[in-house]
């Protein structure tokens, strides 16, 4: 017994100086992640989350709700092996293909429904690109070429006089931000669980000169919510409500997860929950050259922009969306990192939807095997009709 309680007391001294070192060397934001991931029965982010989280409400209009239209086979045609399959091992929890703007096909993993809520993770960029597109519009922005120290003189580095707001949507900024997920002393790890981001991102240095290529950075995103944000002088939720949430006549309000309650910033760079038809919404958004209802809510030329490369080099992002050129379909989707898909094929006025747990192993530039297996599968089902 007395062995026991030896060793009981070595391993409680040894975690009393590992929690001291993390706040010593302020890492503490680990802590937090370890009650939210692994205390929780997780080794890793999930798409269940947010309740663990400080949330800001994105605000709907309940009183001009339009509800989508079903398709005339709505639901009759079975979905194929190999999709039925892929659902299974990879945890999907919400699959919608959307035909002519009616819902063709729309089946959800048991607990889930509708109404269910999940983590969108880095679909939330694209979103952000919205709301720079949207304040560009509105006059709060002048243009893609706006310099980032005109409203956010604190970032510094060598080539920071350079870094416009379009070279942040477009993944060029230039920026020392390290995109490592499964390191959790990285910058993207801080990011998620540290309860002060803005400190963190006005801390990052522009060290290569940006505009020039295609860099796939977490940070560049959360930068561009801080500019948005000041320029607007506006909550990126309230702002996201009223251009976007209310004007789309989402079915639900949503939550944006914030860094802290004290802090009160959006995480732009992933974490919006809402649901499957909600986040389809963005979809008939980026098909339609940012009409809704007959009413131009982003302009036209710059979705067209969103939805070319930058550059020749990297054809595999444009502004704040990921492209693909497949079996000659020009497809823009948005992303996130569990494989929550909005998948636009705009020459077939086609949407597919997919949320879950998993994706197929991938580059960090390059979508996996699930996401051709949602769209082949898809238009196999279409085939039935």
């Amino acid at each position: 017994m007395k062995t026991i309680a030896k060793s009981f007391k070595s391993i409680f001294i040894i975690l009393f100086i590992l929690v001291g070192l993390l706040y010593i060397f302020n890492y503490e934001y680990i802590l937090r992640g370890v009650r939210i991931v692994y205390m929780t029965g997780h080794v890793t982010a999930y798409i269940d989350d947010t309740p663990h989280f400080d949330t800001r409400v994105i605000k709907n209009d309940s009183n001009k709700i339009i509800p989508w239209q079903t398709h005339f086979k709505y639901n009759k045609i079975p979905v194929t092996k190999k999709l039925d399959s892929t659902h299974k091992a990879l945890g999907t929890v919400a699959y919608l293909i959307i035909k002519n703007d009616s819902i063709f096909h729309e089946s959800y993993a048991k607990g889930y429904s509708q109404k269910s809520q999940t983590n969108s993770f880095s679909m939330a960029k694209s979103i952000t690109t919205a709301l720079l597109f949207k304040a560009i519009d509105d006059g709060y922005i002048k243009n893609l070429e706006a310099k980032v120290n005109t409203f956010l003189p604190e970032i510094e580095g060598t080539y920071a006089a350079k870094l416009t707001v379009g070279d942040l949507s477009s993944m060029a900024s230039g920026l020392n931000w390290d995109e490592s997920y499964s390191s959790p002393f990285s910058v993207t790890a801080r990011a998620n669980y540290d309860a002060d981001i803005r400190k963190l991102m006005l801390n990052l240095k522009v060290i290569e000169e940006p505009g020039q290529s295609f860099k796939y950075l977490s940070g560049a995103t959360q930068i561009l919510g801080l500019v948005i944000e000041k320029a607007t002088r506006k909550k990126l939720t309230n702002y996201l409500s009223e251009s976007f949430w209310k004007p789309l006549n989402m079915s639900q309000l949503a939550l944006w997860q914030l860094d802290s309650e004290n802090s009160g910033l959006e995480k732009v760079f992933c974490c919006i929950a809402s649901n499957a038809r909600d986040f389809a919404r963005f979809g008939q958004l980026w098909n339609n050259n940012g009409q809704w209802q007959g009413k131009q809510l982003i302009s036209k030329e710059l979705v067209e922009k969103a939805q070319q490369p930058r550059f020749k080099e990297s054809p595999e992002y444009g502004y704040g969306l990921w492209l693909e050129d497949y079996k000659g379909k020009k497809i823009t989707y948005m992303r996130g990192i569990l494989g929550q898909y909005v998948i636009c094929i705009p020459q077939d006025n086609l949407i597919i939807v997919r949320l879950g747990h998993h994706r197929s192993p991938t580059k960090p530039s390059r979508a996996g095997a699930d996401f051709y297996i949602y769209i082949e599968e898809a238009y196999k089902m279409l085939s039935r009709r």
